[in-house]
């Protein structure tokens, strides 16, 4: 009958001589009681049957543990008459605790269950005389029995004379047709490892086969250093937490902005005024992106600081940071300490890596980012160092630097995290112009040109290439994303054809470059590739979608810590090696996160591909039909009121209505209701890793409320109702039921499991993905149409009226 059998974790043998139960050891009951305790914890009611003849029933449920029972609950002893198997119980007394349980000791009960029964069976028959009148038909004097229903026709036994009893009996279910069990799936056991050997075999082939061709020992000493950089940038970014990716993206932004040590190296070695202003230009557009960059992360780690947090004194780490500055300085124009400099850099470098290590819990972010500043500084102070500079020359890098921290501290202190990816795209497009003019600069310093060797053209043409479409791709990137641009894609004619021959016009310049020509011919093959790798960054950019922004962000970030490499190599510094290997591997694995996330090849989102890995494409999108049903504020903040377990999820429109402080406010309301109460974020939602994180953080939202999808994607069965905030393709169904969609295949965050779903949202149109959502049209979700931060406002006024204040 469904019921289910309570075992007692204690094995010993009931049975006595003759077939009969024997009374069981103090060890068995004590083991009972333990169980019966926990059960008691959980169920609402609790009815005992157990009698020995003759003798007083045992007690089976004692005081403590009807104290653990939950309020309302209810115990029914059948053995009152002997004694009673529950200690609380009166004889027939019906009583209530302390704890609101109320106690039945009833011993009469056979006699009552008659007059029960007579009183359920008059209740059907005035519930049957009610359908039946006017109170259901609704027209005055007449009469309508619905033999559709089943409750109604089994209580049929005349009509008009006629009899209608027994009621016919209902068909039978549809026969369902057995279907074939596919066969099983062989899986190749070898094949993984088969596969990790032939990675293994390459890499390790060609890793010798660099060091066979490798031009010296300068190189060689520097390929070492990008190889270990990447293999701690891959374990160090894999580790940051998913709600820390917005800082993140900022604090590889302000480490990226040591590009300025190159910059500087122009600046002090420059032979031309030309090469002396594209110096500047590298150290003071760098600076805006050390100093932005720092700014933003700051302010974004402290909107996770909560009032009862513990008082921090990261101040004191000031102290080792100045004695370490302060020794080095002195070290270092003593004049006696050759290798002084170099330590420092590598010291650098440390607490670079430690920058970004930090992001791997909110405990350490803050340390963290005291650590990337401490190491973007020392690498400042060790370039200066090794440079040993005229104090003109200082005090003139001084001066752009000056000039780049005022900008950047005047950019930073406008963003919010509404802005802060178009932000992002800005920075990232000053480091790639940077990169470029620090590397063409450098070019075109060199005393002989035709002289310089195959690793330093090499390092002077990737870092202009990659410098020039970090910064068009960024330009556009901003543009989509502040709304400049039209977030649809670019659809040029032969696009694909357009994109291969900037390509190879660009490698057909880097032969050139490679070839050491004269400096007039090296400068306008060089020139040629900024200038065509630069429209090839801008054009790819363009002809990708807007729902592709997080991914094109990412792969930006990945981009300028490649051009930093580049940097490295070409002035022969393992600094700028190691920190753009740190970034460079920061915006891959991001890349790989937002890709998984949406199901997209990175390949197809380079290229402005459409659909997902999943997407089949040999058909149409399905269309649905239907209505959306709409719903009322008052109706909402009942449904909110009834709700014992609610799930928000927000996306990118509460962040542009800024409706993230009412919506703390009514989240605020209904925890302290004694609701439960979640946030479900979704990888990708926002326009940037992470960034409705920063946002709910902002409204001073419990980090621990907030979920990521992996974790409460199987929660959404047993929650009563979920309300979707300007979120839209990360709850569409499509995704799993449509292999045709676009976004086939995506993980989603499926609310429409839940009991009901309220949407809200401006329009019914579709979303960024320019998908059809059918989750609108389905039955247990209602529409609530309207400005999210004003709808919200009245959802936490309407729920504190009931509530109180």
């Amino acid at each position: 009958m469904g019921g289910q059998f309570l075992e007692v974790d204690f094995e010993e043998d009931g049975s006595a001589a003759g077939g009969y139960a024997k009374e069981m050891s103090k060890e068995w009951h004590a083991a009972a009681r333990a169980m019966l305790t926990k059960q008691c914890e959980e169920v609402d009611i609790v009815i005992t049957t157990a009698l020995i003849p003759g003798r007083t029933a045992p007690i089976m449920v004692t005081k403590e543990m009807v104290a653990k029972m939950k309020s309302g609950s209810v115990t029914v002893d059948l053995a009152a008459e002997a004694g009673g198997n529950v200690e609380t119980t009166v004889a027939d007394k019906k009583i209530m605790t302390p704890n609101g349980v109320t106690c039945l000791g009833y011993t009469d009960l056979p006699s009552r269950l008659p007059t029960t029964s007579s009183s359920l069976y008059a209740n059907n028959i005035s519930k049957f005389l009610l359908s039946a009148g006017p109170h259901t038909s609704k027209e005055p004097g007449y009469y309508f029995i619905d033999h559709e229903d089943e409750a109604v026709r089994g209580m049929l036994v005349v009509e008009n004379g006629k009899m209608m009893y027994p009621a016919p009996l209902p068909p039978p279910p549809p026969v369902v047709e057995k279907k074939e069990e596919a066969p099983p799936v062989e899986i190749d056991h070898k094949k993984p490892y088969i596969d990790g050997a032939k990675s293994a075999a390459m890499l390790s082939t060609s890793i010798l086969a660099l060091g066979a061709v490798a031009p010296n020992a300068a190189f060689s000493s520097m390929f070492t250093t990008f190889a270990l950089s990447n293999i701690i940038g891959v374990q160090v970014v894999l580790g940051v937490s998913h709600s820390l990716h917005s800082p993140l993206m900022a604090v590889t932004n302000a480490i990226s902005g040591t590009t300025a040590l190159g910059g500087m190296h122009l600046y002090t070695h420059s032979t031309s005024p030309f090469a002396s202003f594209l110096g500047a230009s590298a150290t003071t557009l760098s600076t805006v992106n050390i100093v932005g960059g720092f700014i933003v992360t700051t302010k974004m780690l402290d909107m996770f600081k909560r009032p009862d947090d513990p008082p921090e004194y990261y101040h004191y780490y000031g102290i080792p940071a100045a004695t370490t500055m302060g020794l080095y300085t002195v070290g270092s124009l003593t004049g006696k300490f050759p290798e002084i400099d170099a330590a420092a850099a590598t010291l650098s470098g440390i607490l670079c890596i430690g920058g970004i290590g930090g992001l791997a819990s909110q405990q350490t972010a803050r340390l963290g980012a005291v650590s990337g500043q401490a190491g973007v500084a020392l690498g400042v102070a060790s370039t200066i160092g090794h440079l040993h500079p005229k104090f003109s020359t200082f005090a003139a890098i001084a001066g752009m630097m000056g000039v780049g921290g005022i900008a950047g501290n005047m950019i930073a202190k406008r963003v919010d995290p509404t802005s802060l990816p178009q932000t992002v795209a800005a920075f990232h497009s000053l480091v790639g112009v940077a990169a470029s003019t620090a590397a063409v600069g450098d070019y075109l310093n060199a005393p002989v040109s035709s002289e310089l060797d195959g690793v330093h053209l090499a390092s002077i043409y990737l870092a202009t290439v990659i410098g020039s479409v970090t910064a068009t791709g960024s330009l556009v990137a901003f543009g989509k994303l502040d709304g400049r641009m039209s977030s649809a894609p670019l659809k040029l004619e032969r696009r694909d054809q357009i994109n291969m021959g900037l390509g190879a016009a660009t490698l057909g310049a880097g032969a050139v470059v490679m070839g050491a020509p004269e400096l007039g011919v090296g400068m306008t093959a060089l020139t040629s590739a900024l200038t065509t790798s630069g429209i090839l960054g801008w054009h790819m950019t363009a002809s990708i979608g807007g729902a592709d922004m997080p991914v094109v962000i990412t792969v930006l970030n990945s981009y300028s810590g490649w051009a930093l490499c580049a940097e490295g190599f070409m002035l022969d510094m393992p600094l700028l090696t190691t920190v753009g290997a740190l970034i460079g591997c920061s915006g891959a694995a991001l890349t790989k996160i937002m890709c998984d996330a949406m199901n997209r090849d990175i390949v197809s989102v380079i290229l402005g591909g459409y659909g997902t890995k999943s997407t089949v494409g040999g058909g149409a999108a399905a269309s649905y039909e239907g209505e959306a049903t709409m719903t009322s504020v008052d109706e909402t903040v009942r449904m909110l009121s009834e709700a014992e377990s609610i799930i928000c999820v927000p996306g990118y429109g509460l962040a542009v209505a800024h409706a993230q402080y009412p919506l703390k406010e009514l989240a605020e309301t209904l925890m302290k209701a004694g609701k439960k109460f979640r946030f479900a974020i979704h990888p990708v939602a926002g326009r940037m890793p992470g960034q409705l994180n920063v946002l709910l953080a902002e409204a001073g939202v419990p980090y621990d409320v907030v979920e990521e999808m992996e974790e409460i994607n199987d929660d959404f069965a047993d929650t009563d109702l979920v309300l979707v905030i300007g979120a839209n393709d990360t709850v569409n169904s499509s995704a799993e039921d449509d292999p045709n969609s676009q976004i086939a295949g995506m993980p989603v965050l499926r609310v429409w499991n839940s009991k009901q779903v309220i949407v809200m949202k401006r329009t019914l149109a579709a979303g960024y993905a320019g998908v059809d959502n059918p989750v609108f049209l389905k039955d247990n979700t209602d529409m609530l149409l309207g400005d999210a931060k004003d709808t919200v406002e009245k959802l936490a006024l309407g729920v504190k009226d009931i509530y109180g204040k």
